[in-house]
């Protein structure tokens, strides 16, 4: 960071720090490190040094743009915000005057606006207090993700006694949504291609894990589908349910540029569900500061580990992304900032 003034207190002069941008839409290349004012926190923004970034599949598609539905959110010709990453963890380093419980110095985890960069701003509603005892690593990997499999779980009716599958289950929202199903008292199946991270799983309390690039079959009857990823058929999904079991979706890969296969089968799922016995559900992440802070007492208390692919350097955000993207991360990847 290059500093022509100091920051005190709520207000910042003369500040520019390192960011990772992209201008146009493409692979993760296109993205770079540049340097950015940073200008004074007015309202309820907030300035967070960002210790370590969590990065995602969301990253992915708003780097790339794709699917290209997407883009009437997020600009149609170039993306309207040049900054990336969503998910973080560091220490608040200024507020503006209506932020009434955060004060800098203080640790957070939650997400922000370009959160791949040195300094993120954000709104104070996105963020809860970090014990110091909770490394920034392992907090930056689990609002956006953690959040999701939340929605999930309640979206699939999972509880105790719950026979719950989680198809995908070697990734960042599939690892953390082993764990949250195992603490809300359902037996897990763990289903995943990425038969080294077994261990991990049933230390997070699966009672089976299937190793998938083996071609092992999940089996039916489960009261709950989660599905994170792929594009396995609607109606070979249905299949793996009890009578009144639901499926729930989560996840837009693959497929077309233009809708996406994820996307599609999301559709065709709401539309089939009014007809069916079973319950058909897609889930988006909707963070709200309930779930932020029921996850960093998980984390606090020890009952939530997520699972630690590796880190990589701001400077290598573009790899980070394309080792996602890749599908060979096993659990969640983090970028290390300060």
């Amino acid at each position: 960071m290059t500093t022509g003034a100091r920051t005190t207190g709520t207000r910042t002069t003369g500040t520019t720090v390192r960011a990772v941008v992209r201008e146009r839409y493409g692979d993760p290349g296109v993205l770079r490190v540049v340097h950015r004012a940073l200008p004074a926190p007015t309202g309820d923004e907030v300035h967070v040094r960002v210790a370590a970034a969590g990065v995602a599949m969301g990253d992915w598609h708003l780097v790339t743009g794709l699917p290209s539905v997407m883009r009437l959110v997020t600009g149609l010709r170039a993306p309207r915000e040049h900054g990336v990453g969503l998910d973080l963890a560091g220490t608040v380093e200024a507020v503006g005057p209506d932020v009434p419980d955060l004060r800098p110095g203080d640790r957070v985890l939650g997400c922000g606006r370009a959160a791949f960069a040195e300094v993120a701003v954000t709104r104070g509603r996105r963020l809860a207090a970090l014990p110091a005892h909770v490394p920034a690593e392992v907090a930056a990997a689990v609002p956006t993700s953690g959040t999701t499999a939340l929605h999930a779980l309640r979206a699939g009716r999972v509880g105790a006694w719950t026979r719950v599958l989680v198809l995908g289950a070697g990734g960042g929202v599939g690892t953390l949504a082993v764990r949250l199903a195992v603490l809300a008292g359902a037996e897990v199946t763990a289903a995943t291609g990425r038969p080294r991270l077994a261990d991990a799983l049933r230390a997070a309390g699966a009672v089976a894990v299937l190793d998938r690039s083996a071609g092992a079959a999940p089996g039916a009857g489960y009261d709950a589908v989660l599905v994170t990823g792929g594009l396995t058929p609607l109606r070979d999904l249905r299949r793996l349910l009890a009578p009144r079991g639901s499926l729930v979706l989560v996840g837009a890969e693959g497929g077309g540029r233009v809708l996406g296969g994820g996307l599609a089968r999301q559709a065709r799922a709401a539309a089939l569900d009014p007809w069916v016995r079973y319950r058909l559900r897609s889930v988006v992440s909707r963070e709200n500061p309930a779930d932020l802070a029921h996850l960093r007492d998980l984390l606090a208390d020890g009952a939530l580990a997520p699972v630690l692919d590796r880190t990589f350097p701001l400077a290598e955000a573009a790899a980070a992304i394309d080792h996602v993207a890749s599908g060979a991360a096993r659990g969640k990847v983090v970028l290390t900032v300060s």
